[in-house]
């Protein structure tokens, strides 16, 4: 296992290690922000369609989902913060890579790559969270966070949008470079934590291959059935057959090897297993929601990527508010669960509004559908890492943590992939059914006619807000369709989402970080008598002399039951 400073770290010292964690996390979320609203003029300027737009956005989100779960073993093998930084190295430099990208093929190539960068900082800044800062105290740092998401998720959107209209959008891919050199600096100054392995170290190479195969074999299926291939033929039946062959491989593989990628032990814990459930949904309504909302917003409402950014404010306001509120509130009162219940009602209400989107729906409508979506991902994202932060082992807190945000990842994954799926096979029957109302457009367009007519057939993702009208009305008419069908998707995987955190035991959050249950364990095996309720009054009683605790409330570590690694709380409050 490996084992991190048991030493309690003051409020201070707390602080100058997350500015190079929050730094990091900056970089990733502006590189990733800042090219969102200039998505669809990058796909149209490198000649890409629909499905091409489909890959920019799903090749970071197969990788990323991919990695996550490998990042999260080696930092239950590693040194952590050395891997934070590979990690970081690896994401900027195929984010700039990207930038001289001179086709979609090359682009989805390097944005690839940054996923796979990604994946390790998404997984690694929740394990070294749970390192330095408690569950029950997490809450108290949620301001920072949000000052963080704030600036990315805000800015992001809006600089990439500047830059695309004044300048040129590759240089969108060059924003990160100096923030991602200062974090470095910064990590390598305050990040200080000491990692001894006691174990010898043991890679699951087998378990990789196959988990990337089944994934990657639906991810290709999902998105080129019904236009490249039929849904029903040869094709998906290799597809499908293959990626079915390579999940039951991977599981009879992660049953065998010594150093499971995915331990599936984790899934006899009630609490991991519906939380993963949770956060399938979740990806969906994350990542799928942003990517489509950016579509909607310039292929619908003609907006450019400036305006674009600004009109997909109020779910960066939803997002950002409630996870703020939701975090102090956790941290003050210790509840989790009703958050989390309402955060899971507001993703259905959120998927089932924007599933009514028109091209012409009051846009104080459209602020409102965005709020109540950003709202519900605020209240159940993080939370739900949290909860089985809460209950994992320290030897586990790597691949616990990971494995919730590879299965968030994953569904977002997916469910961009069949969104765009969705919304391709819409766009087709609605071009289809509409020709005569676009051939009857464009014949009153005279000259410029053929031109329009030129640019609809080529298959390259159009700049609607170019286009004359009446055409642009109706492109604008069918696109905004297509997105609202996209979006049907998301409204039973929120319900599943629901049914899942009603089910989820609603154990007390631990005042103890992972370094100092590491050592409660250890404590609590070297108890004389084997009694485990000695072993566990040994494990509070040092735990209490590293954080100077003087409350009557104290946390026992318990490992019994089907969730090991719950914590409960002692009777003596």
């Amino acid at each position: 296992m490996t084992t991190d400073s048991p030493v309690k770290m003051t409020h201070r010292q707390v602080l100058e290690a997350l500015t190079g964690l929050l730094l990091g996390m900056f970089v990733s979320m502006i590189a990733t922000t800042v090219v969102s609203t200039s998505m669809p003029v990058i796909v149209h300027d490198l000649g890409g369609d629909q499905a091409a737009y489909t890959w920019v956005i799903t090749a970071t989100l197969l990788t990323t989902a991919i990695s996550t779960p490998i990042w999260g073993k080696l930092a239950d093998l590693f040194n952590r913060k050395l891997l934070i930084q590979l990690a970081l190295v690896i994401f900027v430099a195929a984010t700039a890579a990207a930038g001289f990208a001179q086709d979609t093929n090359t682009l989805i190539a390097f944005r690839a790559i940054q996923g796979i960068g990604g994946g390790g900082l998404a997984a690694l800044s929740q394990v070294i969270m749970a390192d330095i800062i408690s569950p029950r105290e997490r809450g108290r740092y949620m301001g920072l966070f949000g000052a963080v998401m704030a600036v990315a998720t805000v800015g992001g959107p809006l600089l990439g949008g500047w830059i695309t209209d004044v300048a040129n959008w590759r240089w969108n891919f060059f924003v990160a470079l100096p923030f991602a050199v200062a974090a470095l600096i910064i990590l390598q100054k305050t990040l200080r934590i000491s990692t001894e392995r006691t174990r010898k170290v043991s890679i699951d190479y087998v378990g990789i291959v196959l988990l990337s195969a089944a994934v990657s074999l639906i991810l290709i299926w999902i998105t080129n059935a019904g236009s490249t291939f039929d849904w029903w033929g040869t094709e998906t039946v290799l597809m499908v057959g293959a990626a079915i062959i390579a999940t039951i491989a991977f599981i009879i593989v992660e049953l065998k090897v010594r150093e499971p990628l995915i331990p599936l032990t984790l899934f006899r814990g009630r609490t991991f297993t519906l939380s993963v459930l949770a956060s399938i949904s979740i990806g969906v309504a994350m990542f799928g929601t942003s990517v489509y909302l950016a579509q909607y917003m310039q292929l619908s409402r003609g907006a450019t990527p400036t305006e674009a950014g600004l009109m997909t404010l109020p779910m960066m306001a939803g997002l950002l508010i409630s996870s703020m509120v939701v975090g102090q509130l956790v941290t003050r009162f210790g509840k989790w669960k009703g958050y989390l219940i309402l955060g899971s009602v507001l993703l259905i209400a959120g998927s089932v509004m924007l599933s009514t989107l028109h091209y012409d729906t009051n846009f104080i409508l459209v602020s409102i559908y965005m709020f109540v979506m950003g709202a519900g991902v605020g209240m159940t994202m993080q939370n739900l890492v949290l909860i089985v932060q809460n209950v994992a082992k320290p030897s586990e807190m790597g691949v616990s943590s990971s494995g919730v945000t590879f299965f968030r990842s994953l569904g977002g994954t997916i469910g961009v992939s069949v969104m765009g799926a969705v919304l391709a096979n819409s766009l087709t029957g609605l071009f289809s059914d509409g020709k005569e109302r676009i051939g009857a457009a464009i014949a009153k367009l005279g000259d410029k006619g053929a031109e329009v007519a030129a640019q609809l057939s080529s298959g390259t993702l159009p700049q609607v807000r170019l286009l004359p009208e009446p055409v642009r009305s109706i492109i604008e008419d069918f696109y905004a369709q297509a997105i609202s069908h996209a979006f049907l998707i998301g409204i039973p995987l929120a319900v599943i989402s629901l049914i899942a955190i009603l089910f989820l035991p609603n154990r007390p959050l631990t005042t103890m970080t992972t370094s100092e249950r590491a050592r409660a364990d250890a404590s609590g095996k070297q108890a004389s008598d084997g009694s485990v309720e000695d072993a566990a009054d040994v494990a509070i009683a040092d735990a209490e002399a590293l954080s100077g605790a003087s409350t009557g409330s104290v946390t026992v570590i318990s490992r019994s039951g089907d969730d090991r690694g719950d914590t409960a709380s002692d009777a003596g409050r």
